[in-house]
């Protein structure tokens, strides 16, 4: 009997172009020019980032609303060794980040330098890339305010 363990290369990806939409468009147009924008809820909450329809009464949304670049991190995950696609290639965090003036939390980055600086609780600022063309990783990343 042979001990040669058999392996099967396997690489799970989604490779696809998507169109963005007037929203999302121009969310990423904002985030070019250095601004993060949300839209307003059916109920008047903000949103960020923005969606095209109210997630409790499925309404058309269009009312855009400005927010911070700063906010509070909701919830966090430490990541130790980075994967070669992540983007940033030190150890980081994965966050939930409630901006200023937005009432849900969006999905991004904290460069906190170790995970003993990382709290729920903490407040960050976005950390923005010198070039920027309209995509989420316009924002480098965020790290702690000072």
């Amino acid at each position: 009997m042979s001990e040669e363990v058999l392996r099967a290369p396997h690489v799970l990806e989604y490779a696809y172009t998507r169109s963005v939409g007037p929203v999302i468009g121009r969310f990423f147009s904002g985030l070019r020019a250095g601004k993060i924008e949300g839209i307003k809820g059916a109920r008047g909450q903000v949103i960020v980032p923005p969606v095209e329809y109210d997630p409790q009464t499925a309404e058309s949304l269009s009312e855009f609303v400005e927010v911070g670049q700063s906010g509070v991190v909701t919830t966090w995950a430490w990541v130790t060794e980075p994967r070669p696609n992540n983007p940033l290639q030190k150890p980081f965090a994965w966050a939930l980040i409630k901006l200023d003036g937005a009432d849900t939390a969006m999905l991004h980055v904290v460069d906190a330098g170790a995970e003993a600086n990382m709290k729920t609780g903490m407040r960050v600022r976005a950390r923005w890339r010198a070039e920027r063309d309209g995509r989420i990783q316009d924002i480098e990343c965020f790290e702690a305010e000072k």
